[in-house]
């Protein structure tokens, strides 16, 4: 089962991001706006098991924060993707820390963690150029609790939907 680690961000941040996402993110169909945790990986029954105890532990120590979108930035050139932006990344690179070790280490990942919420991906250059030479003009400013994450998992169509739901208790 391919199974990964996202938080869904408030109502309000999800639904500014879908105005952009419905144009350019390919996904738009397939998972509602998020952060990932945890990229994508199969787990077999073993392995999400054990993933499930060790969220169920380390969730019971994590306190809720609230996370600020202030701006649109990208990956280029390393990838073609434009997202909101965290104002201050600090809290978030602390969950990934908590949360993505021992069992849920990351091995081999070709990148940092650098938490983010796409609106558009697989853009070709003169695209993304223009699409974010104007939303960098835009002014953001969104806040959203973050108090739980979500365990997801794809289902033979594509889509992502929640496996179980870990509420931070800290």
């Amino acid at each position: 089962m391919n199974c990964g680690i996202a938080i869904f961000p408030s109502k309000q941040v999800q639904d500014a991001a879908n105005s952009y996402r419905k144009r350019y993110d390919p996904h738009y169909n397939f998972i509602q706006p998020h952060l990932t945790i945890r990229e994508a990986e199969v787990w077999d029954e073993q392995k999400l098991a054990s993933a499930v105890d060790h969220l169920e532990q380390m969730t019971r120590a994590i306190a809720p924060f609230d996370i600020d979108f202030n701006r649109f930035s990208s990956f280029y050139p390393v990838n073609n993707v434009i997202y909101l932006a965290l104002a201050d990344t600090n809290a978030m690179l602390k969950l990934y820390q908590t949360l993505c070790k021992d069992e849920l280490a990351e091995k081999d990942k070709p990148y940092t963690f650098n938490p983010h919420l796409t609106i558009g991906q697989k853009l070709g250059d003169d695209e993304l150029h223009d699409v974010l030479a104007s939303l960098k003009t835009t002014a953001i400013d969104y806040r959203s609790r973050v108090d739980r994450i979500h365990l997801l998992y794809q289902t033979e169509n594509g889509a992502w939907t929640v496996y179980q739901t870990f509420l931070f208790r800290g």
